[in-house]
């Protein structure tokens, strides 16, 4: 009788024990601040520091430019033209002629590279009428085309570009023309081919 008395007693502390355990549980739920009210949120986004993304748009075709005739004191549109066997040389070259013009405030219309050129060197032999590969040469030009420059600057610049002038490249300055815009574009005589036989 009294090992059931005690028992039950056991049971009733332990239930009693267990519902203060529950209301503190919950009391601590309701009290337990969210992760966005920690100081300690946004630590690792990173989103909104990288620039946004611009839609690609299709490359226009060149267009030629008015050309500039010029006047009395001045000239019109000049060709810096460069021209090389070895590409490093004559890109560093024209970056060179490029910044010396902005440096003396000589304005640059545009600097731009040349569709580059293959030439093949063939030999013939001794005994016999077969010609055959010597060497491939491929042919880089880049051209710097300035505009207004004076009539009693230019000799002074071009001084200075010649001073200046690195061995195994090749400078030449003339007056830009429509047949320099012109050789500038790649040929491609298959497309105008078809655009003639549409038309």
């Amino acid at each position: 009788m009294w090992g059931s008395q005690s028992t039950c007693r056991y049971l009733f502390a332990v239930g009693e024990t267990l519902s203060l355990l529950s209301f503190s549980g919950d009391a601590l739920l309701a009290c337990h601040r969210s992760y966005r009210s920690r100081p300690t949120h946004g630590i690792g986004r990173f989103q909104h520091l990288l620039p946004k993304e611009v839609p690609k748009r299709k490359k226009e075709k060149v267009q030629m430019k008015e050309i500039s005739e010029g006047t009395e004191y001045q000239y019109g549109d000049l060709n810096i033209q460069m021209t090389s066997y070895d590409l490093c040389l004559v890109e560093h070259f024209a970056q060179y002629v490029h910044r010396l013009c902005n440096r003396l405030s000589i304005r640059v219309n545009e600097s731009y590279a040349m569709p580059t050129k293959t030439n093949e060197v063939l030999f013939l032999e001794e005994r016999g009428s077969k010609m055959q590969l010597d060497a491939v040469l491929t042919t880089h030009q880049r051209v710097v085309q300035i505009r207004g420059l004076s009539s009693t600057f230019a000799p002074i610049l071009l001084e200075i570009i010649q001073s200046s002038q690195p061995e195994g490249v090749h400078l030449l300055m003339k007056q830009h023309t429509e047949a320099d815009f012109k050789s500038r574009l790649k040929s491609r005589p298959e497309l105008e081919e078809l655009l003639a036989e549409m038309s």
